[in-house]
């Protein structure tokens, strides 16, 4: 078990978030299921520790802009869970007024810019706003998302030219779940190592163990303070792992039941929960407790979500146009 990083409160924290996204991600799944839930929806289940870690690092002014396995980035921007709840169920109440659903969640405030449904799409917005920061003068860094398939892209790479070339200070996050769809990162590129994927940019770059909470906060922690100080791009690679299918409609016959059970006692949860009993001597008690919170906290979405009315009509129409 690797030495703490954080202070037993912050583990504490970081436990908290990751199973909330967990439980909200597993509720939704049951949603969709039972058909309240339509349309597209891709979950987080066996990431948490990479959003989670990073939020640890994010400064308050600091941007996030990822694809549409988004759920977990909005919530710790800041939305509601219940107001997330509420828009991948199409209400009125939801976040984006029920019009965006699961891929295309947006939360202004908390400077998190979507959610994405178009693969690799928000790595030259991302980069956009990084440099919309340096222009303005601004210390501030861009968390940019994007996914192993996303690595494959032609706009990726037309966008880490240009963060090279303008010295802009982005973090590219490359969440790399083994898979792009149904096909592996072994048969989708030759350079399977993708966080050397921006050398011949001059972007330097790293590997993490994404399903370590501490090892994510120390790479992000140092490469933040690179593209701060720097005002140049970097790239980290989460070596991570989604438990679920591509998306809610994916059986994931790819891969095998071995190989996903494997990857489950890694799970970054449990990692994290053994080393606030171990090292840092919490009770089962005050780890029940958490669990209590989030299970009613989830419950609250619920109930809010589908006692939530319906848009009018009249929002077809609204929203469409930019009014002076």
């Amino acid at each position: 078990m690797t030495k703490p990083y954080l202070k037993k409160e912050e583990y504490l924290k970081a436990y908290k978030d990751m199973l909330l996204i967990r439980r909200f991600e597993e509720k939704c799944g049951q949603l969709y299921g039972m058909g309240k839930i339509g349309g597209f929806c891709h979950l987080y289940i066996g990431q948490e520790a990479v959003i989670t870690g990073i939020n640890f690092v994010k400064q308050k002014e600091d941007s996030t802009i990822t694809s549409y396995r988004d759920h977990g980035h909005v919530i710790l921007a800041g939305t509601e869970p219940k107001r997330v709840l509420a828009e991948l169920m199409g209400k009125a109440t939801g976040s984006s007024l029920g019009k965006g659903g699961s891929m295309h969640l947006f939360d202004i405030p908390g400077k998190f810019y979507g959610g994405h449904g178009i693969v690799g799409a928000q790595v030259p917005i991302g980069t956009g706003i990084a440099f919309a920061e340096k222009y303005n003068g601004t210390k501030n860094v861009c968390y940019t998302f994007l996914g192993d398939g996303a690595v494959n892209q032609g706009q990726v790479y037309e966008a880490f030219n240009m963060a090279a070339l303008w010295n802009l200070p982005v973090l590219y996050i490359i969440e790399n779940n083994q898979y792009s769809m149904g096909t592996s990162v072994a048969r989708s590129t030759y350079m399977t190592d993708l966080y050397k994927k921006g050398i011949s940019f001059g972007i330097e770059g790293k590997q993490v163990d994404g399903m370590d909470f501490d090892a994510v906060v120390k790479a992000v922690s140092e490469a933040t303070d690179f593209v701060r100080e720097k005002s140049f791009p970097f790239i980290l690679e989460m070596k991570t792992y989604r438990y679920r299918g591509h998306s809610m409609s994916d059986p994931a016959k790819y891969r095998t039941k071995d190989e996903v059970e494997n990857y489950k006692n890694l799970d970054p949860i449990f990692s994290l929960k053994e080393k606030l009993i171990e090292i840092f001597k919490t009770s089962e008690e005050e780890l029940k407790e958490i669990e209590k919170e989030v299970k009613n906290t989830v419950q609250e979405c619920v109930d809010f979500s589908e006692n939530s009315p319906e848009p009018d009509e009249s929002e077809l129409r609204t929203q469409v146009f930019v009014e002076n």
